[in-house]
C-alpha cells in the first residue's frame, strides 16, 4: 500500500517464539507509539519495529494499534495472498476462543453483511480494470493541454486567449489530480510496481507536486476519515484546515495563524517538497512554453494563476464530499458506518463524473479504494441497499447543493472570526 517504499521478501519467523492467547484487554493495552499490536482474522500482531518499514508510512498502520484491523487491511491491499506472508514474522498469537472478533461495540452483523459485499463485488469482476478507459483518459488530458499551448502560440497572448488557454491548464491539472488518484490507489495495474511509476509521472510530471507526500497523508485519511489526530485533512491546524469544527475544536482565536478558507490558494505548496525531480520536470517545461512569450516574471504569473485555478476546483470537489459531514473524535466505529459517517455522494451525470473523477461516488471509493473508479456506480446500488437494511444514512447530493453546503460553512466560519 501506498509509496513510501517497495516491499520486498519477508524475513523468516523468529524461531522457538510461543505463540500465545490474548485478550482484547490485553491487545488495547499496546497502543502507544513504542509498542503496538494489532489483530486481522483473529490472529494478533507485533507490529512495533515493522511500522518503520510499512510501505505505506509509519502512520497510517499506527493508526489501528490496539484495534482489529481485518477491514482496513482488506480495502487497502490489492494481492492479499502476498502481503501475509509479510505477516508471518509478525505473528506472536491469536484471540482466546472466548473473545469475539471485533474490539469493542463494532456490529458485527453489519461487519458480516459487508464482508459478503465485499466477497459478492470481488466475484463479478468490479475489482478489474480496464487499460483503455485510462489510457483515453490520459490522451485527453495530454491533448487538452497541447490545446491550450497551441491557442497563445498560434493567436497570441491577449487577455482574453491567455485566460482561456489558463482554464485549459487548469482543467488538465484537475484531470491529472484524479488520474493520479487512481494509480496512487493501486487501482490500475495488477502489478504495484507499474502503479507507483504511473503516479510519479502523472502526480510530479504532470502536476508538480509529490507522490510521497500524497501517499503519507491520503492514506491516513482513508484509514480514518474525518476523525481528529488520525486524519491529517482535519488536523493540519494553522496552515491546512478543513471544516467549521475545527476551529470549535481548537477554539476560534487559536486558528488565525493562516486562513483555512483561503487554502485552496496556497495548498499546493506542500506538495512540492518531496519527489523533488519529478516536480522540477513539471516546473521546467511550463517554463520553457511560456518564457517565451509572457517572458519569465510574466510566465511565473501565469503559471501561479493556472495553479489557484485547479486549487479552486480541487479543493471544491473534495471538500463537498467530506466538509459538510461529521468531524469527531474516534468512536471505533466498523469500516462500513466509519466512512459512510464521513463521506457522501454527488448525483450522477456525465459532467459530473468527469468534473470530479468520479469522487462524486465518494462512498464507494472509501468503502473500496482500490476498486478502479469506472465501476463505482455498478457498485452504489449494492452498497445503498446494505445501508438501507442497517439504518446507516446514505446522502446523495446534487452539485450545486454540494457547492452550496460548502460555501455555508465557508461563510458560518468567516461570520465566527470576524466576530
Amino acid at each position: 500500500m501506498g509509496g513510501g517504499g517497495q516491499l520486498t521478501e519477508p524475513e523468516e519467523p523468529i524461531s522457538g517464539r510461543a505463540a500465545g492467547v490474548y485478550t482484547w484487554e490485553e491487545v488495547q493495552s499496546h497502543c502507544n507509539r513504542n509498542d503496538q499490536w494489532l489483530v486481522i482474522n483473529r490472529k494478533v500482531y507485533n507490529i512495533t519495529q515493522w511500522v518503520k518499514r510499512h510501505p505505506g508510512g509509519i502512520r497510517v498502520i499506527s493508526h489501528y494499534a490496539g484495534e482489529d484491523a481485518t477491514e482496513a487491511f482488506t480495502a487497502f491491499h490489492p494481492d492479499l495472498k502476498f502481503v501475509q506472508k509479510f505477516l508471518k514474522p509478525l505473528q506472536i498469537g491469536e484471540l482466546a476462543a472466548t473473545e469475539p472478533s471485533h474490539d469493542r461495540n463494532k456490529n458485527a452483523t453489519i461487519i458480516q453483511d459487508f464482508h459478503t459485499l465485499r466477497a459478492q463485488v470481488e466475484s463479478e469482476g468490479l475489482f478489474q480494470a480496464r487499460p483503455l478507459f485510462f489510457c483515453l483518459h490520459l490522451g485527453h488530458i495530454l491533448l487538452l493541454e497541447a490545446l491550450a499551448w497551441l491557442i497563445i502560440w498560434v493567436w497570441g497572448t491577449s487577455w482574453t486567449l491567455t485566460f482561456l488557454s489558463a482554464v485549459m491548464l487548469a482543467t488538465t491539472q484537475l484531470q491529472a489530480g484524479w488520474l493520479q488518484h487512481d494509480f496512487g490507489h493501486l487501482s490500475v495495474f495488477k502489478k504495484s510496481s507499474w502503479n507507483h511509476l504511473l503516479h510519479k509521472f502523472v502526480i510530479g510530471h504532470l502536476k508538480g507536486a509529490s507522490a510521497n507526500w500524497w501517499n503519507h497523508r491520503h492514506f491516513q485519511h482513508h484509514a480514518k476519515p474525518n476523525i481528529f489526530s488520525k486524519d491529517p485533512d482535519v488536523n493540519m491546524l494553522h496552515v491546512f484546515v478543513v471544516g467549521a469544527t475545527q476551529p470549535v475544536e481548537y477554539g476560534i482565536k487559536k486558528i488565525k495563524y493562516m486562513p483555512y478558507h483561503h487554502q485552496h490558494k496556497y495548498f499546493f505548496l506542500g506538495m512540492f517538497l518531496g519527489d523533488l525531480a519529478w516536480s522540477l520536470s513539471y516546473y521546467l517545461r511550463y517554463l520553457c512554453c511560456s518564457i517565451p512569450m509572457f517572458g519569465l516574471f510574466g510566465s511565473v504569473v501565469f503559471i501561479s494563476f493556472i495553479r489557484i485555478l485547479e486549487s479552486h476546483g480541487f479543493v471544491w470537489v473534495t471538500q463537498m464530499n467530506h466538509l459538510p459531514m461529521d468531524i469527531d473524535h474516534e468512536k471505533n466505529q466498523d469500516w462500513l458506518s466509519m466512512q459512510l459517517q464521513a463521506t457522501c455522494n454527488i448525483k450522477q451525470s456525465l459532467f459530473n463524473d468527469w468534473f470530479s473523477g468520479h469522487l462524486n461516488f465518494q462512498i464507494e471509493h472509501h468503502l473500496f479504494p482500490t476498486m478502479p473508479r469506472h465501476n463505482y456506480h455498478l457498485v452504489a446500488p449494492l452498497v445503498r441497499a446494505l445501508c438501507e437494511k442497517h439504518g446507516i444514512p446514505y446522502q446523495v447530493k446534487t452539485l450545486q447543493q454540494g457547492f452550496a453546503d460548502s460555501t455555508q460553512r465557508w461563510v458560518q466560519t468567516f461570520v465566527h472570526e470576524c466576530c
